[in-house]
Formats: structure tokens, sequence, C-alpha cells
């Protein structure tokens, strides 16, 4: 077993109901129970792998708040320095507000230390519904970054290659999950 640790947890992971939304409770997507160093390396590393393919990156970025130690384990191992978009607002010069809808929430992000011309690579938990990272990739785009890829550890859902295709950027995840009669599989 490749991902034996990530495995492992997406078949033990708790499923509750958000409305008619499948909401899966796993480590990595939420923290609960735990992030076991092994599981964060096991991700990480396998992340790792595909960042390596794009060449000089001069940031990883993250979503807050699941995507950081991620984005952590990761700046750590390649000694590239992270930068958080994150759900409050400082107010600081050249500040960049991200509008975001998921399957149950809208709210604001907000972007700083990110300029035109930055070579970056984007590490997330997890895409469900894509509203976060639909929002995130079109504001970043608006300001001229350099998208080189979207790592991602888990795909719930059906819209990671329709994002890719709109934005012109690879989508990798690590592995694809859906909720079939109320029980996690992983998709091959």
């Amino acid at each position: 077993m490749r991902l034996k640790h990530l495995e492992k947890s997406i078949y033990e992971a708790p499923i509750v109901k958000k409305g008619e939304y499948d909401y899966v409770i796993h480590p990595i997507t939420d923290g609960v129970p735990c992030i076991t160093p092994e599981l964060l390396k096991e991700v990480s590393d396998e992340m790792k792998k595909h960042i390596k393919v794009y060449g000089k990156i001069d940031r990883i970025v993250t979503m807050e708040a699941m995507g950081i130690p991620l984005a952590s384990a990761l700046s750590l191992d390649l000694g590239i320095p992270f930068t958080i978009i994150r759900k409050r607002e400082y107010g600081l010069l050249g500040e960049v507000t991200v509008e975001q809808v998921t399957g149950y929430s809208k709210s604001k992000l907000y972007i700083n230390g990110l300029k035109k011309g930055d070579t970056i690579v984007i590490v997330d938990d997890v895409l469900s519904t894509g509203g976060t990272l639909r929002a995130v990739l079109s504001v970043l785009n608006n300001m001229k970054v350099i998208i080189k890829a979207v790592c991602i550890a888990i795909n719930k859902g059906s819209h990671l290659k329709e994002i890719s295709k709109e934005y012109k950027v690879p989508i990798i995840p690590i592995v694809t999950i859906d909720v079939v009669n109320g029980k996690v599989v992983i998709e091959s």
C-alpha cells in the first residue's frame, strides 16, 4: 500500500451531513482527532514529488486553515517560504480580498505578500465543491501571479478537471475519494 497512513485514516473517517452535503471528518482536512506525524509526512512527501517537477518556485501558497500543516512541512523539506491566504483582514498596503463560496459556507479571504510575477504552487487539504480554489485562482490570475500547479491532499468531488481546464493549471490530487452509501471509498 503506497499511502498506508492516508488510506487507513480515510477508511476510518466519520461522515456527517451538512444539509445534503456529506462532510468527511479527516485529520488532514479537519485536524480531528489529530494529525499524526506519520500521516503528515506521508502526504507532504507525496506532494513534494509532484511539486519538484515544476522547477523553481518562489512561494508555496495555502489557504487558512488546514493547508497550513501541509505548507509548513513542505516549506521545511523544500526550503521554500510559504504564504497563507488568511480569513482575517489586516488592512496592509496591497492586500487583496477573495470572496469564496463553498458547499457549506460563504466568506472572505485576504492575500498579502504576493505580487505580479511571483511563481507559486498552491497546496491545500481538500477540493470538494471547488468554491475556494476557483475564487483564489481567479484573484491570483488577476494579480498576474504565475501558478505552476495546485496540489490537493484529498479530492472529494467532480470539479477538479473543469477547474484545471478553466484556469489552465494542473491540479494534482494525492487521493480521490467519494461517499457511496454512507461510506468513504478511494477511487483509483
